[in-house]
Order: structure tokens, then C-alpha cells, then sequence
């Protein structure tokens, strides 16, 4: 009994030791990382870089990191390499299989990062998710909506779908159609229209704009008003332009066919 505790103890005081180590290993290595994307976060050469590079290296680094600290608790273990490697070989298929998709969103992340197609902090839409830019990380990029859902779309999908960014360019363009009944004047339709967008506030003068009659519909006349402003003003702007458009309608008489539907089915139920 003795010589087998004896033995048993010579086994596991080693491999005790080991565990331990690598235990220890693990939890300052982690601290480490961690304390590296904090001294990276506040690095001035880092800070110069554009905030969609900035993010692409932290985590790319932090990656590296793991695999170094993965490699060396494995080290630690007395785990020789050469059975890990023999190991994945073995379930190479498998393994190849199920990094497929990760290696094509690594490869997508690549590509956003070369290519640009948007940055942090634009407004895009893509893959059926639509927000604003939070973070590209190196297999997903997160998107934060209009109503504050955090929405995660793998680098992969967004380089192999058609990308809208609303943010790149300086100007953008708002569309506003309008219904108005066939009895009206047009011409002063035309006039009411233009002149309400004239003097909406931060509406462009270059390009001027724009309201003419673009499309008849049976016993309607439907009206575009088109309006250039600056990127940032898009939103405040367009509720403006609304506003302004659906008053000066109103105060020179011009009806909308469905608001006069609603006036008949009134009276008649009186």
C-alpha cells in the first residue's frame, strides 16, 4: 500500500504541479491581454489611425494573444505539439468544415479593412440589418439600430452583399411625394410646393429644389418635392420639409383625395 501511494504521489505531485502552473499561467495571462488592449486603447500611434483600423487591430491582437497563451499552457501540460497537430489532422474535415465560415468572415473582415466600403459611425444597410456602425471586429461587424438593438452581421454576408451607406457622402437627397386631387391647380400646386421647400431651413440652394407633378393616378395627381441637405441634417429636415409642404397645402386649399374620402364618409353618416 505504501509503495502504491508512494508511486501514486510521484505521479501526481508533477502532474499536479503542472495543472497548477498552467492554472496560474492562464489567469496572469489574461490579465496581461487585457491590460495590452488598454495600453493599445491609449497608445498615440494607435489613437491616429482611423477608429475601423483601431478596432480590426485590437481584436486581431487580442486573437494572437490567445493562441500565444493557448499555445503555452498546452506547453505547460507536457501536451506535445506534434499529437495536437496529429489530433487536428486527424479531424481535419471536420475541423476545415467548421472554420470555413469563420476564415471567409476573417477574409470579409480583410477586405472591409482594405477597401473601406464603410467606418465606424456610418449609417449602412446590408444583409437585412440597417444601423449604425459600433464596432468591426475580425469576424463580425455590430450594427446599432435607430430603435437601440445591437445587431451582429458576419464580415462574410456584408462583403458578399450590397452595401448602402448613407454617411459617405456630404449631401444627401430627400424624396417627398404628395397626393393631391385632379381638381386642383397645378401650376400653383407647383408654386405652393417649391416655395414651401425654398424656405424650409437648411435646405440647399445648389442643387435647387425641386417639386414638379411625376406621376397621374385615375382621380389623383401625385407630386415630388426634392430637397438636398447636408448629411447630418438629413433627418431634422426631412419632418420639417413634411411639415412645411402638408401646411402650405392645406392654407391655399389644395386637398389630399384621402382626406376628402374621410370628410364624405363623414357626412353621409351624419
Amino acid at each position: 500500500m505504501k509503495e502504491f501511494l508512494s508511486k501514486a504521489l510521484d505521479y501526481v505531485v508533477p502532474v499536479g504541479g503542472k495543472i497548477l502552473l498552467a492554472i496560474v499561467v492562464l489567469i496572469v495571462g489574461y490579465f496581461v491581454i487585457k491590460g495590452v488592449k488598454k495600453a493599445m486603447a491609449k497608445t498615440d500611434k494607435i489613437k491616429k489611425l482611423d477608429k475601423t483600423v483601431q478596432s480590426f487591430l485590437k481584436n486581431l491582437v487580442t486573437i494572437l494573444l490567445y493562441i500565444v497563451l493557448l499555445i503555452s499552457v498546452i506547453g505547460i501540460l507536457g501536451i506535445p505539439m506534434t499529437s495536437v497537430l496529429t489530433v487536428l489532422a486527424s479531424c481535419g474535415l471536420a475541423v476545415g468544415l467548421a472554420l470555413q465560415g469563420a476564415l471567409g468572415n476573417f477574409a470579409g473582415g480583410l477586405m472591409i479593412l482594405i477597401f473601406k466600403p464603410f467606418r465606424v459611425g456610418d449609417y449602412i444597410e446590408a444583409s437585412g440589418a440597417e444601423g449604425t456602425v459600433r464596432d468591426i471586429s475580425v469576424f463580425y461587424t455590430t450594427l446599432i439600430t435607430v430603435d437601440n438593438k445591437r445587431v451582429t452581421v458576419p464580415n462574410g454576408d456584408l462583403m458578399n452583399a450590397n452595401v448602402t451607406n448613407f454617411s459617405m457622402e456630404p449631401t444627401r437627397r430627400i424624396d417627398l411625394p404628395f397626393k393631391l386631387t385632379n381638381d386642383c391647380d397645378p401650376k400653383l400646386a407647383h408654386r405652393v410646393l417649391l416655395e414651401a421647400a425654398a424656405r424650409t431651413d437648411k435646405v440647399l440652394t445648389d442643387p435647387a429644389p425641386f417639386a414638379k407633378m411625376t406621376a397621374v393616378d385615375d382621380d389623383t395627381y401625385i407630386f415630388t418635392v426634392r430637397a438636398w441637405v447636408r448629411n447630418e441634417d438629413y433627418w431634422d429636415v426631412y419632418y420639417v420639409l413634411l411639415e412645411n409642404c402638408t401646411d402650405a397645402l392645406a392654407a391655399n386649399g389644395i386637398d389630399d383625395p384621402e382626406e376628402r374620402i374621410a370628410v364624405r364618409i363623414v357626412k353621409d353618416e351624419a
